[in-house]
C-alpha cells in the first residue's frame, strides 16, 4: 500500500510543469501575466499560443476594417480639371491663334484609338493590367520593403490606382494612408469599370509633358498630329515618357527617350501586343519643335483678348465666360484671315523701324491702330491694336473713347444731304476763313477756316469733299442739321456718343479705329451694315454648331446715295489729299483723309468693294494716356520734310504699304468697280431712307386731322439758290408746292442752277401753291463747252512744290 503510494506520488511530480513542481497548482486568474508558475525570463514571455492568437484577432480586425471600409467607401466625383479640355481659337483658314484652357487637354473616345496605343501604355506602365485586380499586393509590398530599407521612395502602383489617383483624386499621395485609399478605390474601380473604360480615362488623364494633358494634346504636341493617327513607334515613345515626361522628352533627353523607348517596344512583342514585323520595322519616331505658349505675346494677344470679350458678350448672343471658355473645349473660328493679319503686322513694323519714314523712326509715344472689315459679313479681316500686349494691354482701335475723328466724319454730313435731296452737284462759297451763322452755338465766334487757310470759290460738294473743304462741310452741316449727320454716323457703324453740335462735321467725336472702318464697310456694301465681329463660329467639342453669326445685316442706307457718297470719296483719291500715296495702287478706292485740330490724331480711312481698313495715329503724353500733338518724322508726300502729321502723310502711306499687296489677293481682287454714280437730287431722291423733315414721296402731305378739301401749309424750302434746277424742283415737290420755272441769263451762275426763288425761303403757303425758280441760261455770249459749271475763280498752286508739305484745302 505505502509502495503505491509512493509510486503515485512519484508519478504527480513527473507530470508537473517544469518550475510548479513543490508549487500550488490552484485555479488561475483571468489575466496571468506575468506566468504564474514559472520564474525569471519565462515569467515575462508571452506564450506561442497567445501570440498566434493576438496576431489572427489582429489579422480579422484588419481584414474587417478593410472589408468595412471598401463596403462604405465611395468614388468621388471626377477632379473638375479632369473633364475641362481646350478651347482652340482659329484663324479663318484654319491655322491655329491660339489655345484656352486650365489643362491643356481634348478628350478622345478609347474606341477611336488603335489597340497599340493603349497597350503601349500597359507595356510601359502595368503589365498584369488587364488581369489584375486594380491592385497588385506584391508590387506594394516590394515598394514597402525598398522604402523601410531606405531605399528611392516607390509606390508600387497599378495602371488603375494611377488612374484614381489622377482622374478621383488629382493629386499625388505619397502617405500610407493615402495609399490604403487609393487601394480600396482601385478596387473599387476595377468593380465597377469595365478595363477598356479605365485605360480610355487614364489616356484621357495624365500628364505627358509639353504643358498638356491627354492623349491627343500629347500626340498633338510630340508629333503634329491626332491620336487615331499616331504609329507604334509613337505609341510606344508616348508611353515610354510617362513617368518623367519633361526630363524625358525627346528634345530634352534623346538617349534616354530612345532607351525607355527600346523598352517599351521589346515589351510589346513580348507581351503580344504587336507582330514580329511590326516590332521589326519600328524606329524612334521624330518630334515636332516644342513651341512654349505664348498666347497673349504681340499683337496677336490683342486679337486673342477680342476672342474673349466677345465670347462673354451677352449682346452678341455667346455669353460664354472666361472660366467656361478654359474648360469647354469648344472651337472657336474667327474672321481674321492669317495672310492678311501677317501683311498688317509686317506693315507697322516697317513704320516702327522708320522704313515707311526714310529711316527716321517714329516717337516711341506714337499709337498706331489699324482696322480691315469685310463689308460683306462685318468680319474683321485684320486688327492691330499695338505692339505686344504683354506690354500694353490697351487696345488702339477700340479702347476707351477712341481719338478725334478729324475729316473723316465728312461723309456722313454729306451722306445726310443725299437723303435729304442735296446732290452732289449743289454749290457753297468755299472762301476762307467764313462766318457761318449758328455755327458755334454757344454764342462764341462763328468764324470757320480751311486746313492751312486755303480759300476756294463757288465749289460743289464733289471738289469739297476731294479738297476736304471745311467752309463748305461747316455750312452744308448747319442745312441738314448736325443731329442728322449724328444719326448718320451711328446708323453707318460708330459706337461711340456722337456730338449733336455742328463742329462734329469736321470730327470734334472721338471714335474707335475699328468702328470708322466698319462704318465705312457700310458704303462699300452700298448701304448694309453689319455688326463688326471676330467670331464668326463656334462648335462644340461633338463637332455641333454652339454660335454662328452673320453679322446681323441691316440695310440702313439707299444704294443710290451710297453710290453718290462713294462716288465723291473715290476723287479723294484720284485728285485730292489721298493722291499721293493711294491713288498709285492702281485700283478704285474710295476714302477720307481726317487730321483733329493740333495734330492729336491723323487718319485715313478707306475701301473697295472688298473690304475697308482705317489707319489711326496719335500720341500719349509723358504720362501715357494725354494725347498730344503727333510728332512729325520722313518726308512729306509733297516734297520736303513733314512739317506736321495729316491724314494724307503717314496714315496714307502706311494704308497703302499695308493695302497693295491684300488688294492683290484673289478675295479681294474678285470686284474692283463701285457703282455708277446715281446722281441722287437731280432726277430723284432716295428711295429707302425718308428725310426726316420732308415727306418721302412727291404728292402733297396732308394733316389727317383735317378736312382733306382744305388746304394745309408748306414752307419754301431753304437753300434752293444755286442748285441744280431738278434739285430745286425735287424739294418744292417734296413739301407739296408747285414749281414754275422761268429761265435767265446770267454771268456769274452756271447754267441749269438757281438763281432766285420766289416766294422766299421759309415762307408758309398754302400746298399745292406756285413757286417761281429762276434758272439761269447761260451768259449772253456763246456759251463756254462745258457750260454746266464755271467755277469763281481761286488762287491754284501745284501741291508737289507747296514748301509748308499739306495738300490743298481740307485737312491734309
Amino acid at each position: 500500500m505505502a509502495g503505491s503510494t509512493r509510486a503515485s506520488a512519484s508519478r504527480s511530480r513527473r507530470s508537473a510543469p517544469r518550475g510548479t513542481r513543490g508549487r500550488s497548482t490552484a485555479k488561475r486568474k483571468f489575466w496571468d501575466y506575468p506566468r504564474s508558475g514559472y520564474h525569471g525570463l519565462h515569467r515575462w514571455l508571452p506564450s506561442w499560443r497567445f501570440l498566434l492568437g493576438s496576431f489572427l484577432g489582429f489579422a480579422f480586425l484588419v481584414a474587417g476594417a478593410i472589408v468595412a471600409a471598401y463596403a462604405t467607401i465611395e468614388l468621388p466625383d471626377p477632379s473638375e480639371d479632369i473633364s475641362a479640355q481646350t478651347t482652340t481659337v482659329y484663324y479663318a483658314d484654319g491655322d491655329v491663334m491660339g489655345t484656352y484652357a486650365v489643362q491643356k487637354r481634348e478628350l478622345v473616345k478609347f474606341a477611336d484609338l488603335p489597340d497599340y496605343v493603349g497597350n503601349a501604355v500597359v507595356a510601359a506602365e502595368d503589365r498584369t493590367f488587364w488581369n489584375n485586380s486594380g491592385i497588385s499586393v506584391t508590387g506594394m509590398a516590394r515598394a514597402f520593403i525598398n522604402n523601410v530599407r531606405g531605399g528611392q521612395k516607390q509606390g508600387g502602383s497599378t495602371l488603375t490606382q494611377q488612374y484614381v489617383e489622377r482622374y478621383y483624386v488629382n493629386s499625388t499621395t505619397t502617405d500610407y494612408l493615402g495609399k490604403a485609399k487609393e487601394a480600396l478605390l482601385a478596387l473599387k474601380v476595377n468593380k465597377q469599370q469595365e478595363k477598356p473604360e479605365i485605360l480610355g480615362n487614364y489616356l484621357n488623364t495624365i500628364y505627358f509633358g509639353r504643358d498638356t494633358y491627354g492623349i491627343q494634346a500629347a500626340s498633338q504636341a510630340y508629333f503634329g498630329h491626332d491620336a487615331k493617327e499616331m504609329t507604334v513607334s509613337e505609341a510606344a515613345m508616348i508611353a515610354a515618357i510617362i513617368p518623367a515626361p519633361n526630363a524625358w522628352d525627346p528634345a530634352v533627353a534623346p538617349d534616354k527617350a530612345e532607351a525607355r523607348w527600346k523598352i517599351v517596344v521589346d515589351r510589346m512583342l513580348e507581351d503580344g501586343w504587336i507582330s514580329q514585323a511590326q516590332h521589326d520595322e519600328a524606329a524612334f519616331p521624330k518630334t515636332v519643335k516644342y513651341v512654349r505658349s505664348t498666347k497673349y505675346e504681340g499683337p496677336q494677344g490683342h486679337l486673342l483678348k477680342m476672342v474673349e470679350d466677345e465670347m462673354a458678350s451677352a449682346d452678341r448672343g455667346i455669353n460664354v465666360s472666361k472660366e467656361k471658355l478654359d474648360r469647354g473645349g469648344f472651337k472657336v473660328y474667327t474672321t481674321i484671315q492669317k495672310p492678311v493679319q501677317d501683311e498688317l503686322d509686317a506693315s507697322v513694323a516697317k513704320l516702327l523701324k522708320g522704313e515707311l519714314t526714310d529711316g527716321q523712326k517714329p516717337s516711341k509715344n506714337m499709337k498706331v491702330a489699324v482696322s480691315s472689315v469685310d463689308p460683306a459679313t462685318g468680319g474683321i479681316v485684320a486688327l492691330y491694336g499695338g505692339p505686344d500686349f504683354l506690354e500694353d494691354q490697351v487696345n488702339r482701335a477700340t479702347y476707351g473713347d477712341g481719338v478725334q475723328a478729324g475729316s473723316t466724319f465728312k461723309p456722313f454730313t454729306l451722306v445726310a444731304a443725299l437723303q435729304q435731296g442735296i446732290g452732289l452737284d449743289t454749290t457753297y462759297k468755299g472762301y476762307s476763313p467764313m462766318d457761318v451763322d449758328g455755327w458755334d452755338t454757344s454764342g462764341g465766334d462763328d468764324q470757320v477756316t480751311n486746313f492751312d487757310g486755303e480759300s476756294f470759290g463757288t465749289i460743289d460738294l464733289v471738289d469739297a469733299t476731294a479738297k476736304s473743304v471745311n467752309t463748305v462741310y461747316a455750312q452744308l452741316n448747319l442745312e441738314v442739321g448736325a443731329k442728322e449727320t449724328a444719326r448718320v454716323a451711328t446708323e453707318a457703324g460708330v459706337t461711340t456718343p456722337v456730338d449733336e453740335y455742328p463742329s462734329n462735321v469736321l470730327g470734334s467725336t472721338s471714335v474707335h479705329p475699328l468702328d470708322m472702318a466698319n462704318a465705312y464697310a457700310t458704303f462699300a456694301a452700298q448701304g448694309v451694315r453689319h455688326d463688326a465681329h471676330i467670331v464668326e463660329k463656334v462648335l462644340n467639342p461633338d463637332g455641333t454648331t454652339f454660335f454662328e453669326t452673320d453679322g446681323n445685316p441691316d440695310r440702313v442706307f439707299d444704294a443710290d446715295v451710297m453710290a453718290d457718297a462713294t462716288y465723291a470719296m473715290t476723287q479723294v483719291v484720284e485728285r485730292g489729299s489721298g493722291e499721293p500715296f493711294i491713288k498709285p495702287i492702281g485700283v478704285p478706292i474710295a476714302g477720307k483723309t481726317g487730321t483733329s485740330t493740333g495734330n492729336l490724331s491723323a487718319w485715313f480711312v478707306g475701301y473697295t468693294p472688298t473690304i475697308a481698313t482705317s489707319v489711326a495715329l496719335s500720341q500719349v503724353g509723358s504720362d501715357g494716356s494725354s494725347q498730344v500733338t503727333i510728332t512729325p518724322v520722313g518726308p512729306s508726300p509733297y516734297g520736303g520734310e513733314l512739317t506736321q502729321v495729316t491724314g494724307a502723310s503717314i496714315p496714307a502711306n502706311l494704308w497703302a504699304t499695308y493695302m497693295t499687296p491684300v488688294l492683290a489677293m484673289d478675295q479681294f481682287a474678285k470686284v474692283r468697280e463701285f457703282p455708277e454714280r446715281a446722281n441722287v437730287g437731280e432726277d430723284t431722291k432716295p428711295t429707302g431712307t425718308p428725310k426726316p423733315t420732308q415727306s418721302p414721296t412727291n404728292e402733297p402731305t396732308t394733316d389727317p386731322t383735317q378736312d382733306p378739301t382744305e388746304p394745309s401749309e408748306a414752307r419754301v424750302p431753304g437753300r434752293l439758290v444755286g442748285r441744280t434746277q431738278a434739285d430745286a424742283v425735287a424739294a418744292l415737290l417734296a413739301v407739296g408746292l408747285e414749281p414754275v420755272i422761268v429761265s435767265q441769263p446770267s454771268d456769274e451762275v452756271p447754267a441749269g442752277r438757281v438763281i432766285s426763288i420766289d416766294p422766299r425761303a421759309g415762307t408758309a403757303l398754302p400746298v399745292g401753291s406756285p413757286v417761281t425758280l429762276v434758272i439761269s441760261s447761260g451768259p449772253e455770249a456763246p456759251p463756254d463747252p462745258e457750260p454746266t459749271q464755271t467755277p469763281d475763280p481761286k488762287p491754284t498752286k501745284d501741291p508737289g512744290t507747296d514748301p509748308t508739305g499739306k495738300p490743298d484745302g481740307g485737312d491734309g
